[in-house]
């Protein structure tokens, strides 16, 4: 059995296609993951095979001015274009292609699934992506709330539409270049009717949906990578500190100069991760640390507390990890997750993208108190780490079932 695994996003998007791979390995089955050319390290480290596709994850979010919205129109269009280009040699042979992150890449994705004959699943990482009467979507990036509707399902179906508006054309026309019929609904073609999300059901429970969706929990991956050396040794020097981080995000003006200020007033030392925006270390003194990128797992059962943007991933790790968190989220899941954060009790979500040293200040006064620390180490052993291979054995199931169906 072999199983294409395809996103187009950055670390937070492929890791747990990692995981996936990894899970699907252990129960006989091979994995190849096609995503952007940055993630090539981490996928040889796990011996996972890797088929480069489209561009550097980095591009858009840091291009420089932020982009108009023709300019995510055309990256959207080439998006699309790029998997109907680059995966159909990667796809041969597949019995069973599963998509994650970005849509207009996904729609491609299933294009050349379709085109091949091979059964087609997409992954959702936090539930509000999931058409449900229950609650209303997110607005797409780059456009504002609908505050002239309230009923959910319109809501849904506005965003549905806009989908159509700006993808609809090209998909359509490259779906006929390869003689597939059009695309009229794009939610329910790209996610399917029975997408998986691969969130944890405490972090994120999955409500009544419209689609027949199944929560699997969390795809994570033990890792098992020693931290730096010198990492270690700031780690043993004093006691936890607070660690900063916005992954792959530009994060908010002046990041680091607010953390440091915010962190230092509570008295605790600061763990500064560089990430994809080049944070960096505003002085010299001993209080302060900056890394790369390291194994969070290790980490986060070390620190204070965990001050981050909210994504899926982090969010997990530090949950796991029993670390008091403050979620500064920036777009998209991450004030979903900051909810869910301080509705559980173990952190704080803070209010807006941008924090004062102020602000921060107030929020760690909050996730650094005795409560917060015990409620989080309780939440802790309450999440599951087993979703990748729970997701590992429903695919390979559903396409034996689906292999076996095709007549001779």
């Amino acid at each position: 059995m072999r199983v294409l695994l395809s996103t187009s996003g950055s670390r937070g998007d492929v890791e747990p296609l990692l995981a996936l791979a990894v899970g699907l390995r252990a129960l006989g089955a091979e994995a190849l993951v096609c995503a952007p050319p940055d993630c090539a390290d981490r996928l040889a480290e796990v011996g996972v095979s890797h088929v480069p596709v489209g561009p550097s994850a980095r591009a858009p979010m840091h291009g420089g001015a932020r982009p108009t919205p023709e300019d995510m129109r055309r990256f959207t269009a080439e998006l699309i274009a790029i998997q109907f280009d680059e995966l159909p040699a990667a796809a041969e042979g597949c019995d069973a292609v599963v998509a994650t992150g970005v849509l207009a890449a996904a729609l491609g994705v299933r294009s050349v699934a379709e085109k091949l004959g091979i059964p087609y699943r997409y992954a959702f990482h936090c539930p509000i992506y999931v058409p449900s009467p229950h609650y209303p979507p997110p607005p797409p990036l780059g456009e504002p709330p609908a505050r002239d509707v309230t009923d959910v399902r319109e809501l849904w179906e506005r965003n549905n539409q806009g989908a159509y508006r700006r993808f609809g054309d090209t998909l359509n026309g490259l779906r006929a270049g390869i003689g597939l019929p059009p695309v009229a609904d794009i939610y329910r073609f790209g996610y399917t009717d029975h997408p998986l999300l691969a969130a944890d059901p405490l972090l994120a429970p999955l409500q009544p949906t419209d689609l027949g969706a199944v929560q699997t929990g969390a795809w994570i991956l033990p890792d098992e990578r020693p931290l730096p050396a010198e990492l270690a040794a700031f780690l043993a020097a004093g006691p936890p500190p607070v660690y900063v981080g916005f992954g792959s995000l530009p994060g908010p003006a002046d990041a680091a100069r607010v953390a440091i200020d915010a962190i230092r007033a509570r008295g605790h030392r600061v763990l500064l991760s560089r990430g994809w925006a080049g944070l960096d270390l505003i002085d010299a003194r001993d209080d302060c640390f900056a890394v790369g990128e390291v194994n969070h797992q290790a980490l986060f059962g070390r620190v204070a507390a965990v001050v981050h943007h909210g994504g899926a991933g982090t969010t997990t790790t530090a949950a796991r990890a029993g670390a008091p968190q403050v979620l500064v989220p920036q777009m998209a899941d991450q004030p979903y997750y900051a909810g869910r954060v301080a509705e559980l009790g173990i952190g704080v979500a803070h209010d807006g993208p941008v924090p004062t040293a102020g602000s921060l200040s107030a929020a760690l006064a909050t996730a650094l108190a005795p409560e917060t620390r015990a409620r989080a180490t309780a939440v802790a052993g309450r999440i599951r780490l087993d979703g990748a291979t729970v997701a590992a054995r429903l695919l390979l199931d559903a396409a034996t079932r689906e292999t076996s169906s095709v007549p001779a």
